[in-house]
């Protein structure tokens, strides 16, 4: 039973004839099990063949490999015991004596053996069985070992980047879980009590005790608080100035994590509204997926394979949707899961729509056979789905067959496979760069795989054609990943909101449109090849509002779509969106300026970050002392409790900390407005951020949330204090750049504690001096937070850079954020994931947790083949993010990505994607300089071009000319390395500081591929000759679109009017005798002379050239995150020489031009 104890595992006897007897593969799967279900397979073959060969050999040779073959394909001892339940029901079926009553050895009496195993098989079984003396295998859920991981408080301790976030709970530990539920239903104060004593590590004292450590601290931290009433212009109404400082009280903030719980019941909040859906409309909404839904709640999908239908308590291979229409994304008023409201759905879909037999598969139930032989994990091929029955079925959707039959072969596509193909000298053909930036190459696939296959801005591979073997992608010398983009804005984004989530209930992938419906009631996986039942729920469309069409579904038509998740996916609530902004005050910062913008852009912006009435917010300030402030609702104003000892940092009270925005509103746009000036006359010159950031932790840990921090110097004081590491003089030195590393762990650490939290941290470093960013990164590297840097930072001196500042705080305070969020990407069989790039902590082999998720950042990741897919002409990859949108709904988006499998290397070379490959390697390289040298990361990248060069000469192009012969498709490559050379990442003999470079590497490892390029090869433009041929026509104006440009010096010519697009910065350049008109129609100045040095902005002018360059800027900020600045650069000016760095393709210090480059790869090829 399921309270017994477990049977220990022996080690089988010598002449035990079972094959793999020796593993413990399966959980809780012993010998004597196994023999058990041999004895009984070994008797129902032995029926079958009758008495005459009852003693021959050959029943137990059959047995055992039927016995071994049924163990390799389960995933549970359940799930093993009912495979082999219904293999002894289909021998028992196809005896002689079976027909002939129970008499013989096919009989359907079954021994006491026979029950017992199936009374165990049947026990986790949730629905009546399908077929005759036995359930079926796809119903059996798995009873292995469970996690909870970074969605419980108290769970994570400090961990390394490989270790699991969770801890382990036994199924049989009922007692354990129910010791939690009792927990999460208690009440509010006992349970607020207990997580405000765990997370300060303050023992809890009764009232009639003396008085404790924590209550001394705060009347010595009384004493050292200042009254700040002076800065505000509310005076307090009946109260003595404010000089009283709040009681100290236990934070209350668990009221929304425990008192909103009721187990069993869907977690919904009052100030929603949510999405109800008639029987008959199966209507979508906005969503944010989540693709982790077990996971996100602790549960998920790790390298156990854990049964995600446990986890949720339900029939996950369906889980809930009972509606689905794509509808126009509209993020402002959807994006947090605002629905009109309506019933819900009943489970039961035959009260609600009629019998699919009357909406036209009239001749199903005559030509389908139920004993059809599917193999679960058998790949696709023409002769597993064809029967003579199936001929009448005139099957409206392909099968796995056919679409792979669909695919164009290489050959029947002559254009395509030529140009991609066409030898191309480097050292002769100089004009490489198309007129238009590069897109991503189409996969090879039919136009109605291509129709619905994901977009490459959001799901890229390196490789657009999959080779069958690892020996096959050793052999083309080019690297195989996937780029992601998985949480960009979208304009357009189907919904799903239905009581059933699709997925295989094997590998657990959600159901896409490159599955194959073999039937109307069944499906088979893309990535795995389980054949699994369609729910009833699903063979509705509400698109059509018809039955019988489950293939017209919305997630069956898109390859992006969202899923709202139910209540069984969540282990506590949805939380509110929590922000804290954690801001320096020191000395230094108040030089710099930017507390007074950063206050006016939040005060702008207060009514837009995302949220709703839950969203609560918190301030801290500190320099050499930490300061919190009362913000509880009823004060007159703000109130400032200031703590001196950052030895041991302690919360006076989480409830008046953070508050709840829309009751506290007036308090905090006090607070805004009077900041700057609190500190404006502040002689500290001390930061102590680290123990800011473990206040900043504390009071966060109950809720989870997003940290904002602002940083503008070395942190000198308590810990996590720096000391500078950097020499000026050894910044272009050629020895190797040192100290790219962290000279502490304690960020690392803390960040990790954070993450296991669900608390994400964000990091604003303005300075103008060195501040070990190395160290400091990692806050935000291991919380899935972001790194923003102003280097030389100054409201007056530096204007470019405030204006950066303030645009970038607009984005970041009002764009999209996730919470609680968990990524998971799946692949077909065969393939294997093995490194991701990006910020986020890593839970198992294919999970990444997501503290927070935001629409600006990519992820990377690199794949090998483990097994030949010589039997597959389609592989897939599937990304799902499971995440808590900013409104408290759980949300599951989903990106499915197909690609052909090709068995040549010129199709491997011909589908190569020379920008993904060129990301990925950048990311790669990152990852190799810090753990080796800066030297190791360039030679290697080098290496990667000789080696895909040599790899094409030999293999592939069989010329004899001399010369540097690469593919067509992969012209550029060469190109792109040499400018990655360049960039302040990996760059060497140019002085460049360390806080830059280690920034550059940040970007590297969270840009999107789109905003990468534009970094390490940015875009050149002519704008003074620009003319309408082959403009775009959008909104009513005219956007030209001048062609790219080569990045050298002998492109640009003194009389003309370039623009360069390095991603974050324009640079537009202004030669010397540049056409006078130009200047005065755009730049608004009379003449090149009067141009001002540092113009960063160009005017509003009403004149057709300054409308038409204007609208085709704005065209290029639009494809971006964060509004690029703009620096306008004379040709005799100083900032020219920033300019020309960017100029790629000429010498620049100790670089190499391109032409030089290509002579090095030739050289290294000829040895």
């Amino acid at each position: 039973g399921a309270g017994g104890q477990t049977e220990e595992f022996i080690l089988p006897d010598v002449e035990c004839p079972l094959r793999e007897a020796s593993s413990q593969r399966i959980p809780r799967l012993t010998v004597k099990t196994r023999e058990h279900c041999l004895h009984l397979l070994q008797d129902a073959l032995r029926g079958q063949r009758g008495a005459a060969e009852a003693f021959s050999c050959k029943h137990l040779t059959l047995a055992v490999e039927t016995e071994h073959e049924i163990f390799r394909n389960s995933k549970s001892s359940n799930l093993y015991k009912a495979a082999v339940l219904k293999k002894i029901s289909e021998i028992n079926k196809a005896s002689p004596d079976s027909a002939g009553g129970a008499e013989g050895r096919g009989s359907t009496v079954e021994s006491r053996d026979e029950k017992k195993l199936k009374e165990e098989a049947e026990s986790s079984c949730l629905y009546p069985e399908e077929f005759e003396g036995f359930t079926s295998a796809s119903q059996i859920y798995s009873m292995k070992r469970k996690r909870v991981g970074a969605g419980q408080r108290g769970s994570c301790a400090p961990h390394t980047q490989t270790e699991n976030c969770g801890f382990s709970i036994s199924q049989s530990e009922k007692s354990d879980v129910q010791d939690i539920r009792e927990r999460i239903n208690s009440s509010a104060v006992s349970s607020t009590i207990r997580a405000t004593a765990s997370a300060t590590r303050v023992p809890l004292h009764s009232p009639t005790r003396a008085r404790s450590k924590k209550q001394q601290k705060l009347v010595e931290a009384a004493k050292s608080s200042r009254n700040i009433s002076q800065y505000f212009t509310t005076k307090p109404a009946g109260e003595e100035g404010g000089d009283a400082l709040p009681q100290t009280h236990v934070c209350d903030g668990g009221q929304t994590i425990e008192e909103e719980v009721h187990e069993g019941s869907p977690v919904t909040s009052e100030t929603e509204d949510v999405i109800l859906l008639e029987p008959e409309i199966d209507v979508i909404v906005v969503s944010d997926d989540d693709e982790e839904e077990e996971d996100d709640n602790g549960d998920y999908d790790d390298d156990e394979e854990e049964d995600e239908d446990e986890e949720a308590g339900g029939d996950t291979s369906s889980s809930s949707t009972g509606s689905a229409s794509p509808l126009p994304n509209n993020y402002d008023s959807l994006e947090g899961g605002s629905y009109p409201d309506s019933m819900p759905p009943s489970n039961d879909m035959t009260n609600q729509a009629p019998p699919y037999g009357n909406y036209g598969y009239h001749n199903t139930q005559s030509t389908y056979q139920p004993g059809l032989d599917t193999h679960a994990d058998s790949p696709p091929s023409q002769n597993l789905y064809g029967q003579p029955g199936y001929q009448q079925y005139a099957q409206p959707f392909p099968n796995f067959s056919q679409l792979s039959a669909a695919l164009g072969g290489l050959s029947g596509v002559p254009e395509l496979e030529v140009e991609a193909l066409r030898p191309v000298n480097l050292l002769q053909e100089r004009n490489l760069l198309p007129p238009r930036p590069l897109e991503a190459p189409e996969p090879n696939l039919s136009p109605d795989l291509k129709k619905v296959n994901c977009s490459p801005q959001t799901f890229r591979c390196t490789l657009s054609s999959i080779p069958q073997t690892q020996a096959l992608l050793n052999k083309a010398r080019l690297p195989l990943g996937l780029l992601l983009h998985p949480f960009r804005d979208l304009q357009q984004l189907p919904v799903i909101t239905s009581n059933t989530i699709v997925r295989c209930r094997s590998c657990r992938t959600y159901i896409n449109p490159f599955v194959t419906f073999l039937d109307q009631r069944r499906w088979k996986c893309n990535l795995c090849y389980r054949v699994n039942d369609v729910p009833d729920e699903f063979m509705y469309n509400p698109v059509t509002r018809s039955y019988g069409e489950p293939h017209k579904r919305p997630e069956v038509q898109n390859s992006t779509v969202e899923f709202i998740a139910s209540s069984d996916y969540m282990l506590r609530p949805p939380q509110p969106a929590v922000y804290l902004f954690v801001l320096d005050v020191s000395h230094n910062a108040v030089e710099a300026g930017y507390l007074k913008y950063f206050c006016d852009s939040l005060l702008e912006n207060l009514d837009k970050m995302p949220g709703d009435a839950r969203t609560r917010v918190g301030f801290l300030t500190f320099d050499s002392t930490i300061h919190f402030y009362n913000l509880r609702e009823g004060l007159s104003q703000p109130q400032m409790l200031v703590v001196s000892d950052i030895d041991d940092i302690f919360i006076p009270s989480h409830d008046s900390l953070m508050v709840n925005l829309k009751e506290s509103k007036e308090l905090v746009k006090e607070l805004l407005t009077s900041l700057p000036a609190m500190f404006s006359q502040t002689r500290e010159t001390h930061s102590a951020l680290g123990p800011a950031l473990q206040a900043a932790f504390k009071l966060m840990s109950p809720t989870g949330g997003r940290v904002t921090v602002f940083q503008t110097q070395l942190p000198t004081l308590g810990a996590g204090k720096l000391q500078s590491r950097e020499d000026p003089n050894q910044r272009s030195g050629t020895k190797g750049v040192q100290h790219l590393g962290p000279a502490t762990d304690f960020y690392k650490k803390l960040a990790l504690d954070c993450s296991g939290q669900q608390i994400g941290v964000d990091f604003f470093l303005l300075s103008s001096q060195y501040s070990d960013l190395a160290s400091l990164a990692c806050i935000s590297k291991y919380s899935s937070g972001s790194v923003f840097y102003y280097p030389s930072f100054h409201f007056i001196h530096n204007p470019a850079q405030l204006e950066k500042f303030q645009k970038d705080l607009d984005r970041y305070l009002t764009r999209k954020i996730g919470f609680e969020a968990v990524m998971r990407i799946r692949c077909t069989k065969g393939l294997s994931i093995h490194t991701f790039h990006g910020n986020f902590f890593v839970r198992s082999t294919d999970l990444l947790s997501l503290a927070n998720v935001n629409p600006d950042s990519g992820f990377a990741v690199q794949m090998s083949i483990d097994n030949s897919l010589a039997d597959s002409s389609l592989a897939c990859f599937q990304a799902a993010l499971l995440y808590t949108s900013s409104k408290g709904k759980r949300r599951i988006r989903v990106h499915t990505l197909c690609l052909p499998v090709v068995s040549q290397l010129t199709d491997v070379y011909i589908g190569a994607d020379v920008q993904a490959v060129t990301c990925l390697l950048a990311n790669m390289a990152i990852d190799r300089s810090i753990s080796s040298s800066l030297s190791d990361a360039r030679d290697a990248l080098v290496n990667a071009v000789v080696d895909f060069v040599s790899a094409y000469r030999s293999s592939v192009s069989n010329l004899q000319q001399s010369g540097l012969v690469v593919p067509a498709v992969m012209r550029l490559f060469p190109l792109y390395i040499l400018a990655l050379l360049k960039q302040k990442a990996l760059r060497t003999g140019t002085s460049t500081r360390l806080d830059e470079r280690v920034f550059a590497m940040c970007e590297f490892k969270t840009q999107p591929l789109q905003q990468l390029m534009r970094m390490v090869h940015p875009d050149l433009y002519r704008l003074d000759n620009m003319s309408d041929q082959g403009a775009l026509h959008l909104n009513d104006s005219i956007v030209p679109q001048p062609h790219l440009l080569h990045l050298s010096a002998e492109r640009l010519s003194r009389d003309g009017a370039f623009l360069m697009d390095c991603g974050n910065v324009f640079f537009l350049w202004i030669g010397k005798s540049c056409n006078e008109m130009f200047i005065r129609d755009v730049l608004g100045c009379p003449s090149y002379a009067s141009i001002p040095p540092n113009m960063s902005h160009i005017p509003e002018l009403q004149t057709p050239l300054s409308e038409r360059l204007r609208a085709f800027l704005d065209w290029l900020q639009d494809n971006r995150a964060f509004s690029a600045s703009i620096h306008v650069v004379k040709d005799d000016a100083s900032a020219k020489a920033t300019f020309f760095q960017h100029l790629v393709e000429d010498r620049c210090d100790s670089a190499s031009s391109y032409y030089e480059f290509l002579q090095h790869i030739q050289q290294q090829i000829s040895k």
